[in-house]
């Protein structure tokens, strides 16, 4: 068992790592015939400037090194990517000037324009967002892949909307195997987050960390992923979420979510992380809603888990859970909730501590004790999951040749 779960470590980790030039996290990169690379912040911002006023289509490398911005990054021509050379992640810092409400830069990267694709980078202080995607200009199929987003002092990837033209949104991103986070243990306010998106459609949050979004006074900080005020058909699935005031929401009081899964996710909050922890994952007016197959353990004294409220939030599935606190109907909210195991033990996983929620051992209850749900075909780490045992939880637990019992019955035949 051991040796397979380090396997399938293996693999998640080498998906992380740009193989090629061409290739981050096991999916195509874009890389234009038309492509640039850099090694200074005016020669980043000439480069963005000169693919605007040529119409896109341009890729700009940036070599290893720290780009501190003296204004944010304009995206507004269709097709352009940003993405380091070396594919090293924590080699290629993109700044601006401080976290703070009184900073110069407010965004270091605004998004007005669709395929843009950012990968391979570090992204760190700003007044308002390290990304806006402006979804009021269509900003279709954004790519945020392989990258470090840190020390904002707002939301950290944030998706915005013209409420005077609802219809017009951005749709289909995709945001996978990056890192949010604060990297002081704690953020400098409580009006933060991970990633905030008003009216986003068809988006992939897939196999990132979430750290420390914790608010230090006054209230409750921002979810880790939030997906509300018009939001649709988004899924989140395989991330881990460590210590954060909030885990996943879906949906706000009058400006509510529809649709979309929230599965395969681990979620750990220590009990001494911040004053203002509240649910793990919400569904708060998110009609037609998945949530299975996440593991949760809170040691903080929140009473429960996962909460789905008010009567527009109907036809909702909770199913195959594992956590440590219930799961709470709030105010006339309906659906099938079912196969949840509240009672987890910290006994039960691997390393608590660090988030690390496979399980320990086969756990009597949590394993083959799942229903099968459509779309449920694998868990946290790709492992498959076989379509008539389902283990309850983000873990499939696979057993190994050195779990399985002595043989019997042998007979030796020499020759």
């Amino acid at each position: 068992m051991q040796s397979l779960r380090i396997l399938a470590t293996l693999r998640q980790l080498l998906q992380a790592i740009p193989l090629t030039v061409g290739l981050i996290a096991g999916a195509a990169q874009v890389v234009h015939a038309d492509s640039i690379t850099v090694a200074t912040a005016a020669e980043l911002q000439s480069a963005l400037a000169s693919a605007n006023s040529a119409g896109g289509n341009r890729t700009i490398f940036l070599r290893d090194g720290t780009y501190t911005l003296s204004d944010t990054l304009y995206v507004n021509a269709p097709n352009i990517t940003i993405a380091s050379q070396s594919g090293n992640r924590t080699a290629v810092i993109i700044q601006g000037d401080a976290m703070s409400s009184t900073a110069r830069v407010g965004n270091v990267i605004r998004v007005a324009a669709s395929n843009f694709q950012l990968s391979g980078v570090t992204l760190q202080r700003s007044r308002w967002h390290l990304i806006q995607i402006a979804g009021e200009t269509n900003a279709d199929y954004p790519v945020i892949r392989n990258c470090v987003l840190r020390d904002a002092f707002e939301q950290m990837l944030k998706v915005t909307l013209d409420p005077a033209n609802p219809s017009i949104t951005s749709d289909n991103g995709l945001v996978e195997n990056c890192v949010f986070e604060y990297t002081a243990g704690i953020g400098p306010q409580y009006y933060i987050g991970g990633i905030d998106a008003h009216g986003a459609k068809n988006w992939v949050i897939r196999g990132n960390t979430f750290r420390n979004i914790i608010s230090p006074s006054a209230t409750v900080a921002e979810f880790a992923v939030h997906f509300w005020n018009g939001s649709a058909n988004n899924t989140v699935e395989k991330n881990t979420i460590m210590n954060c005031d909030r885990g996943i929401g879906f949906g706000m009081d009058g400006r509510g979510n529809t649709g979309g899964v929230i599965r395969n996710n681990m979620i750990y909050h220590a009990g001494d992380a911040g004053s203002y922890a509240d649910t793990s994952i919400a569904l708060t007016e998110s009609p037609n809603t998945g949530v299975y197959n996440n593991t949760i353990f809170m040691e903080n004294s929140f009473p429960w888990a996962i909460e789905y409220r008010f009567a527009s939030t109907q036809n909702v599935l909770i199913a195959n859970n594992l956590t440590n606190r219930p799961v709470m109907s709030r105010d006339g909210a309906s659906g099938t909730v079912a196969k949840n195991v509240s009672n987890a033990a910290a006994n039960w996983f691997a390393n608590t501590d660090s988030g690390d929620l496979h399980l320990a051992s086969a756990v009597r209850g949590v394993v083959a004790s799942g229903q099968s749900i459509t779309g449920l075909t694998e868990d946290f780490d790709g492992q498959a999951r076989p379509p008539t045992s389902i283990d309850i939880g983000a873990d499939q637990l696979v057993s190994g040749p050195t779990d399985l019992p002595p043989p019997t019955n042998l007979r030796v035949i020499t020759p």
